[in-house]
């Protein structure tokens, strides 16, 4: 279950960004006041349901790293894996994350890091590191 800290949520888009990764969105806050739900204007929804996600990976990254670890985890094609896919739910130990690093290292020419695969905890979180390192290598 996520946790909602903090009283006031603000977005709104930032100056230089892309119009394509904006396009339709328009400046929110989210304030949960001290109570289980948040109000989006008209509409409550219940605070354990919000997910807030600053993905910058594109689709085809998170489609490759899927790829990878299902191939890495020899699951079958019945198993879906996306981007909120857990790794630890899928059945990998450390050792199966080793490899689904090491998988990705040789798939996208990287390096990462041991503090960075650390961190790495769903297909998101590695697909966002493979798109910062790519761009600070290129």
């Amino acid at each position: 279950m996520a946790a909602f800290t903090g009283s006031l949520i603000s977005m709104q888009s930032r100056p230089g960004m892309a119009a394509s990764r904006i396009s339709g969105l328009k400046p929110v806050s989210l304030s949960n006041q001290g109570r289980n739900t948040l109000s989006f204007g008209l509409r409550s929804v219940p605070a354990r349901r919000l997910r807030v996600s600053c993905a910058q990976a594109k689709p085809e990254t998170i489609d490759k790293v899927c790829e990878i670890v299902k191939k890495q985890l020899a699951l079958s094609d019945e198993i879906s894996v996306t981007g909120e896919s857990k790794f630890s739910t899928l059945g990998a130990d450390s050792l199966d994350t080793v490899e689904i690093v090491m998988g990705l290292e040789e798939a996208f020419g990287i390096s990462v890091e041991e503090e960075s695969a650390q961190s790495i905890a769903t297909v998101q979180d590695a697909a966002d590191l493979i798109e910062k390192l790519v761009e600070k290598k290129d």
